[in-house]
């Protein structure tokens, strides 16, 4: 099974700039997208429904053009859900949760701590109370993949510039200490399993000083699993050669 996973920096401009045929082309067995910046209804057709896949999205629900996640898969999920049940955290369209067979997969955007302590606040508690959520999932289910869009980048290694970052959000002592706490959880970042002593590896670069021409970036999009299935891993890629977005998708490629 491949599943991508892919913050498209606005799904419209993606199909706009023509790369959603391209990304359609991957053949992903699950594409999750985060940062669509629509509601379903203001897509065209070939987005809501591109040929072989089910689709379904979560948008906010008090702001347009905004946030945004979505998820087309080629398997029927038996049930999706697009909340974790703290109202003030599920307002702005950031998580699906599409429960299968043989696992559970959630699709992420998490918030980015810029634009004040307000909004750092909320990202942290968001942080906790997800880590809260999925903790409770696990009870129930053993087999838990959850990809998307970090916002924070784990060590030195994961970003070109971690000295001039320390006092930046995504940087952040606390912001990586939650990710400790993710991985002290059972949880794995499969990428950084697979290849622990890779560098300048990125998932993110800022795109008004065009740091991707000279990889000055930012790995903060992530697969996570939980420890039971790093045996049914294949592979897992960071697609940097694949534009369209100021982020580049991840793929897994797992035997579930």
């Amino acid at each position: 099974m491949r599943i991508i996973s892919w913050n498209v920096n606005g799904i419209r401009a993606v199909h706009r700039k023509g790369n959603w045929q391209d990304m359609v082309a991957l053949s992903s067995d699950i594409l999750c997208l985060q940062e669509t910046k629509a509601r379903e209804e203001q897509l065209v057709d070939e987005i809501k429904h591109p040929e072989g896949y089910y689709s379904f999205f979560a948008s906010p629900t008090i702001k347009k053009g905004y946030s945004g996640v979505a998820i087309f898969s080629k398997i029927a999920p038996n049930k999706v859900e697009s909340v974790m049940g703290v109202d003030h955290l599920d307002t702005e369209g950031r998580l699906l949760v599409a429960y299968f067979d043989t696992f559970v997969l959630l699709n992420i955007y998490f918030p980015n701590g810029g634009g004040g302590p307000e909004r750092l606040a909320y990202k942290m508690e968001f942080y906790k109370e997800f880590l809260a959520f999925i903790t409770a999932l696990r009870k129930k289910h053993k087999n838990i993949i959850f990809c998307g869009d970090v916002n924070t980048a784990h060590t030195a290694v994961d970003l070109a510039r971690p000295k001039e970052n320390e006092k930046n959000t995504g940087f952040l002592p606390e912001e990586r200490v939650w990710i400790d706490e993710v991985v002290a959880s059972g949880y794995v970042d499969i990428w950084r399993h697979q290849h622990p002593d890779a560098v300048d590896a990125y998932t993110y670069w800022d795109m008004k000083t065009f740091a991707r021409d000279r990889n000055v970036g930012w790995r903060i999009d992530y697969f996570f699993l939980t420890k039971e299935l790093i045996k049914k891993v294949n592979a897992v890629d960071i697609r940097a050669d694949f534009l369209g977005s100021d982020h580049c998708p991840i793929e897994l490629d797992i035997e579930l």
